[in-house]
């Protein structure tokens, strides 16, 4: 049923992300970056955790451009192996157990904090956190509808 989920996720997450970026001109953060947000809509510190991450990504990438020459497929190379290490390093060092509850902000698997960072240089910060965000949502309320609300 999980493997099910996950499918149908991803695969509606690269339509929504299709259609936003064909009809709005804004790409959802990646092409698979809405259907894995929306399976973590549940687990906001997971996704805040990204977020981190991408951010830190791009911030390494901006500085990095400021010494070489960093675009096209060099800068998307670079955003997810950056995206990778921050985000296995976000697995590793995430302090748990601080209280009752698990304090959970690690990354969301480990290419989407590369992929997000990537559409940051591209298209800005708040135009691909609004449209991931609404993409992500529109996934997340079609599984509800899809499994009868069980994810």
């Amino acid at each position: 049923m999980i493997d099910t989920i996950v499918q149908a996720a991803v695969g509606m997450g690269v339509i929504i992300s299709l259609m936003f970026s064909e009809l709005l001109g804004a790409s959802a953060g990646g092409i698979v970056v809405p259907g894995y947000i929306a399976l973590y809509l549940d687990k906001p510190l997971q996704i805040l955790g990204t977020l981190v991450i991408s951010l830190l990504t791009w911030g390494i990438i901006r500085v990095i451009s400021n010494f070489t020459l960093l675009f096209g497929k060099r800068r998307m190379v670079l955003s997810i192996l950056i995206g990778f290490i921050l985000g296995w390093a976000s697995r590793i060092l995430v302090v748990q157990d601080i209280t009752i509850h698990q304090l959970q902000m690690q990354s969301i698997g480990y290419i989407i904090p590369g992929l997000i960072a990537n559409w940051f240089e591209r298209q800005g910060f708040w135009k691909t956190v609004s449209s991931m965000g609404i993409a992500a949502i529109v996934v997340r309320l079609a599984l509800m509808v899809i499994f009868n609300g069980e994810l």
